[in-house]
């Protein structure tokens, strides 16, 4: 397993066209599921891609973050001045879901707990910390609706 997501890693950073780089992940099997016809350009994968689960027609730009898991609780259990109750403070981690004919631009960042889509456009940049609905553009930090996926085709 450990081999694997080595050599997906290495992929990433050496296979240059976004859709043999979807088609080489898909073969790689490291993401929760990869679906079809998929565009990939980040040069990195998340650090839990079994956590990401893509659909079909999915383009995903450069430099795109997927957060699977936060760190909070390394600070909030070594900070003296609060209490801890029932154990302390846990990690927190969930799945990402990129639903069919979704668009992620350039250097969007996403967060774990998140849905997105099916007919959905992130904007680059965005900073996605909850669910897109079907059919709509998000843009801005955190990210909002700013249109729908339909009139942006039509403009397109």
């Amino acid at each position: 397993k450990i081999m694997k997501k080595i050599f997906s890693k290495l992929g990433c950073f050496f296979i240059h066209n976004g859709f043999h780089k979807a088609a080489f992940l898909k073969k790689m099997n490291v993401f929760g599921s990869f679906g079809e016809k998929c565009f990939w350009h980040p040069r990195i994968l998340p650090s839990e891609p079994e956590k990401v689960f893509i659909g079909n027609n999915v383009a995903i730009a450069t430099d795109v973050y997927f957060c699977t898991h936060d760190i909070n609780h390394i600070v909030l259990n070594n900070c003296e001045r609060l209490e801890k109750s029932g154990g302390g403070y846990k990690w927190k981690t969930g799945d990402i879901h990129i639903k069919d004919n979704t668009f992620i631009g350039a250097h969007a960042q996403i967060k774990y707990g998140v849905s997105i889509g099916p007919n959905a456009i992130v904007a680059m940049g965005s900073v996605v910390v909850k669910d897109v609905p079907e059919g709509t553009i998000v843009g801005g930090n955190p990210a909002k609706v700013i249109g729908t996926f339909d009139e942006y085709a039509k403009k397109a």
